[in-house]
Parts: structure tokens; C-alpha cells; sequence
């Protein structure tokens, strides 16, 4: 039996809606139907349980995807799968693709080891909330960096509170008795061993991270693989990631060298030195180094967030590491997988252009504004017309709210997130905030599909 999807739709949508998938061509069968409400977004469950009385032989339906309610409840009272589309009608074609390849992100090979750099100056309970919250955003191991020619007392006792507390931890330090100190207190793992402190990993059982003896010595580093390899040790290999303009191409060259020497044995890229010393958003470094790291099979990273510009390196890394993983099982390229790392921009920003909204306006007969941007700038229309700025304080004079400090306050929030997005190339939605992926927590309240949509954000009135 073929597939046959309802769409429903409200009266300002059919038109569009049916024009785009005349366009898309889909592969099933479909009806259009337009429940008799003006505008998609105010349908809900209910009214579509009233209002539905013909499903046209259809094996799914499509909501709008702003449509409220509960729609397993509907899709038992209609016994047919019932699902949200997308929010945006122009959104269709990528729905439609995405739904036919449906990644899962639940799966990654990168360990990410976080470190704590100042473990030696602050207390037992800072290095645990610090290390809940790297452990929050996807940190795997927590690693305590320890100072040079500074006193570290606490060490042993750090180790052991965060063991009770179930976590995985590695220590960094230059000085071996501090890297004997960890691993006697239960260290999983140790950065770092050269070719003259491998003795440390006969002392304890910790994991050692190998380094080469001198900077770029891979013949040393080779050495130290041989060793560790004949008494059947595990340990990971970390030839050192340069920063820019101080040998960053040339480390990058040695990592492959090494891979192609040594197919088999686990790696690390200590990618703090990139991230921390470069003043860019961290979000495209942390993207194209994890990029590096599934082509070349490496499987651990180091990373801080010591400067303020690279305060989300562990969750950017996190997710970062998630869609490579995809993309490579999938044989795809990290494009359309996960908009997460989609922190400035977005391939897709301005859904409809300026003719599009412009006809839209022309069938408006209520007095609430709109706001929508395209190519050409900032709209705002109601019935009394449509108006356009680069600048929203040129849209001021049209508004006539002086008199409505509650609506002003509520105009001058949209159209300032409408004007950040056209600036940034941004997807803009009326009453929602602007989608920052990664780079931000969200403090927005969550809002329940099951239940209305909340009110704009103006002042009531008495």
C-alpha cells in the first residue's frame, strides 16, 4: 500500500504550502486541507478532532508545526500517525530528507579529557563543581593539571573525592613525583611520560600519556610505543599539537606520520593549544580539529577553558565529536546532521523573500504585527500596511504604540532579535529566542507543545 500524507493547513498557508510540495515532487500521495482556521498556527488538537471528520484515505497526517496539543492523543482518537511538520512551510524539503536519514548523536569514539589548571589553588569543593559541570557538558575524563614549582597538598585527597564521586581522572604534571602521587591515589591516567619517565608506569597501574622526549623527537616517542607495547601496557600517544605560527601545519603533519607508523594504538590531541591561543570563536576550531581527529582515528582530546573566549570548548568538542562519528558511519559530510554548531550563522537563514512577504501582508486584516526578515531587511505589517528598515528605529514612527509602553517594550525585544539575525544571517522567529546552538544555555522556558503557546512578552494591562 502506498503512502498517502494529510496535510492540514490554515487559510494564509494552503496556498504556499501547496505550491511547495508541487515543487518537492515527493515520492507518496498527499491531500491539502484547510481546516477553516486563518492562521496554521492557531489550530490545535482539539479543534482538529472537531473539525476532521474526513482523514481523505490518508496513512499520516502532517500538522503545522507550531500546532498545540497533544497529538498521540489524536493520533488514537483518528487511529493514523500523527506527527508535527516543521515550524517553517519553507523548511518541507529538509524535513522531508531528514526524516529519510535520522542520525544518531547518541554515539561518539572521542574521549574528552578536561582540565582543571588551577587544581593546586583552589579547594577540594571547587575542583568538584568544577568538575560536575565539565562533566555536565560531555567531559568524559577530569584531568588535574598540576603548576610547575608549585606546592600541590592536596592532591592525593582531590584524586580520592573525585573517585568517590565516580569519576574518571587523569593527572598533568611536567614533575614525576607528582605524576607518582596520582597514580599511587588512583589517577586512571597520567599526562605526561617520556622515554626517561616510563618507570612511573611500573609503580602504578594509571594509563600514562606518552610524549616525545624532546619537542618533535618522534624517534624517542617510537621508543617509548616499543617499550610499553612489549610489557603489554595500554597507553595513548600524544605527539603535541603546536599553536599557530609556532609549528601548528607541521604538528598536524607529525599526528598523521604518526597514525601511518602506528595504525592500531590510541591517540590524543591536546587542542587547548589552539582554542586558547587563538582569538576566534572556539566553535569552528573545536568543529575542524575533531574533524582532524575522526580522520585520523584519534580518539582522545585535551581541552580547557581557561580563557573567556573558549568558555563552551567541552560542550562545542562534545558536540563536535557527535556529529563526526555520524558523519563518518554514514559516509556523509557533516552537513544537515545536527545545527548545534551552528552558533553565528545558519545555511538557511531568510526561509521567505521580500515578494513572498509582501503577499503575506497583503492578506492580513487584523491589527497584530507580524515580523519577519529577508535578504533586503527588517518587516513589520499588520492590516494598516507593511513596513521595512535595515534600522528598527526607523520603524518607530509607523508603530503608533507611544501611548502602549507595554507593546513598545514587546516591538523594540522582537525587532531587536529580528535586526541581530538579519546582521548575522540568523533564522528569525516572532516570540522566540534567537538559537544560539552550543555556544549558549538556553534560560528560555521550555515551551509545552501540549499546552498553548505562552503570550508575548508585554506588559498586561489593568
Amino acid at each position: 500500500m502506498s503512502e498517502h500524507v494529510l496535510f492540514l493547513t490554515g487559510k494564509l498557508a494552503e496556498k504556499q504550502l501547496r505550491s511547495i510540495l508541487e515543487k518537492i515532487q515527493p515520492e507518496f500521495t498527499y491531500t491539502v486541507h484547510q481546516l477553516g482556521v486563518k492562521v496554521a498556527a492557531l489550530m490545535t488538537t482539539d479543534m482538529i478532532a472537531r473539525r476532521l471528520i474526513d482523514t481523505f484515505g490518508a496513512t499520516r497526517i502532517i500538522l503545522p508545526g507550531r500546532c498545540r496539543g497533544d497529538i498521540n492523543a489524536l493520533s488514537q482518537h483518528l487511529n493514523l500517525p500523527v506527527e508535527r511538520g516543521p515550524e517553517e512551510l519553507k523548511d518541507l524539503p529538509m524535513y522531508f530528507g531528514k526524516a529519510a536519514h535520522k542520525y544518531d548523536l547518541s554515539q561518539y569514539n572521542v574521549k574528552i579529557f578536561a582540565e582543571i589548571v588551577d587544581a593546586p589553588h583552589i579547594s577540594i569543593e571547587a575542583i568538584l563543581e568544577k568538575a560536575n559541570y565539565y562533566r555536565r557538558n560531555g567531559a568524559d575524563v577530569i584531568d588535574i593539571g598540576c603548576l610547575p614549582s608549585t606546592d600541590f597538598p592536596h592532591l592525593e585527597e582531590t584524586i580520592q573525592a573525585l573517585k568517590q564521586e565516580s569519576f574518571t581522572v587523569s593527572i598533568d604534571s611536567l614533575d614525576d613525583n607528582d605524576l607518582l602521587k596520582g597514580g599511587k591515589a588512583g589517577a586512571d591516567y597520567m599526562l605526561s611520560l617520556h622515554e626517561d619517565s616510563l618507570w612511573i608506569a611500573d609503580e602504578v597501574a594509571a594509563t600514562p600519556i606518552l610524549i616525545p622526549q624532546k619537542h618533535e623527537d618522534l624517534a624517542s616517542l617510537n621508543r617509548a610505543i616499543a617499550i610499553m607495547q612489549a610489557k603489554n601496557r595500554d597507553f595513548i600517544v600524544d605527539p603535541i599539537l603546536d599553536p599557530i605560527h609556532f609549528g601548528f601545519t607541521q604538528s598536524i603533519v607529525r599526528y598523521h606520520q604518526v597514525r601511518q607508523q602506528h595504525p592500531d594504538i590510541n591517540m590524543m590531541l591536546g587542542v587547548g593549544n589552539i582554542t586558547e591561543l587563538t582569538h576566534a570563536d572556539t566553535v569552528g576550531m573545536n568543529t575542524l580539529l575533531l574533524g582532524i581527529c575522526s580522520e585520523l582515528n584519534i580518539n582522545n582530546i585535551l581541552t580547557t577553558e581557561v580563557s573567556k573566549h573558549a568558555c563552551r570548548a567541552v560542550k562545542e568538542a562534545d558536540v563536535a565529536r557527535r556529529i563526526m562519528h555520524a558523519a563518518k558511519e554514514q559516509n556523509t559530510l557533516p552537513k544537515h546532521i545536527d545545527a548545534s554548531l551552528m552558533a553565528l550563522h545558519e545555511p538557511a537563514p531568510f526561509p521567505y523573500a521580500f515578494n513572498e512577504i509582501k503577499e503575506l501582508a497583503t492578506q492580513i486584516t487584523d491589527p497584530s504585527f507580524r515580523i519577519q526578515i529577508s535578504q533586503e531587511g527588517v518587516h513589520i505589517f499588520n492590516r494598516d500596511g507593511l513596513h521595512s528598515a535595515t534600522d528598527p528605529f526607523d520603524l518607530y514612527p509607523h508603530l503608533n504604540v507611544k501611548d502602549d509602553g507595554g507593546h513598545a517594550f514587546y516591538l523594540g525585544v522582537e525587532l531587536a532579535r529580528a535586526e541581530i539575525a538579519w546582521q548575522l544571517g540568523k533564522r528569525f522567529n516572532q516570540d522566540q529566542p534567537l538559537n544560539w546552538g552550543c555556544a549558549t544555555d538556553s534560560t528560555e522556558q521550555t515551551v509545552d507543545l501540549h499546552a498553548f503557546k505562552p503570550a508575548g512578552s508585554t506588559l498586561k494591562k489593568p
